[in-house]
């Protein structure tokens, strides 16, 4: 099957009505194909990757107890983080992040899914990486939590209680869902050992 397709169609004009921390709200004038005007307001996003570590051998994953305020929340939530260092490569974030709100470090890194969370207002791109062959870690070196990770936890989970919990509507985090489900499709498909590599092309890094 012939997958997405980088398409960018002619921007017109580009206003930033808003600036924020981490995204701005934008509006682009687009013209359509057939030659048509359209705005389109959307927030940017740097990316973000998470990671599902795993623990074959007591079959746990690794969450960590996150209170998200635009949805009034404390979710249980994969290891993740922001995109905002400059030439920092993604799998690098990615082992950076685990030791940073897990403090592990993993042997083996594969890539389960990339998703774009919502692609019709959010220009953000995450991937989910899946991380076996963990160790304790230490946080970097002048990493400290502040803010809504100075209150998070970490922990492990069975595995089968993150899936239940899940199709039960008990957990609602985008990250947690795509990656659990993509993990529990490539046990019971016999995929884990065919997984792309943690240095995978992301071709929608590239759009």
């Amino acid at each position: 099957m012939h997958g997405d397709d980088l398409v960018s169609w002619p921007v017109t004009s580009h206003e930033v009505l808003a600036t924020g921390a981490v995204s701005s709200f934008v509006e682009d004038e687009v013209t359509t194909p057939s030659g048509e005007s359209m705005r389109r307001q959307y927030l940017t996003h740097p990316g973000a990757v998470a990671i599902v570590a795993w623990d074959e051998k007591s079959d746990e994953v690794a969450i960590v107890r996150q209170y998200r305020h635009p949805v009034r929340m404390e979710m249980v939530e994969i290891p993740a983080g922001l995109l905002d260092v400059d030439g920092e490569d993604h799998l690098a974030a990615a082992a950076r992040e685990l030791a940073e709100e897990a403090e592990l470090a993993a042997d083996t890194w594969n890539v389960l899914v990339d998703v774009c969370t919502s692609p019709g207002g959010l220009a953000e791109n995450l991937r989910v990486y899946l991380a076996r062959g963990l160790r304790p870690a230490e946080r970097p070196d002048g990493f400290e939590l502040e803010g809504e990770e100075a209150h998070m936890l970490h922990t492990f989970v069975p595995r089968a209680e993150l899936l239940d919990a899940i199709f039960e509507g008990r957990c609602g985090s985008p990250s947690l869902a795509a990656g659990l489900l993509s993990l529990e499709a490539a046990r019971l498909g016999g995929r884990l050992e065919t997984l792309r590599p943690g240095d995978a092309d992301w071709p929608a890094r590239r759009a």
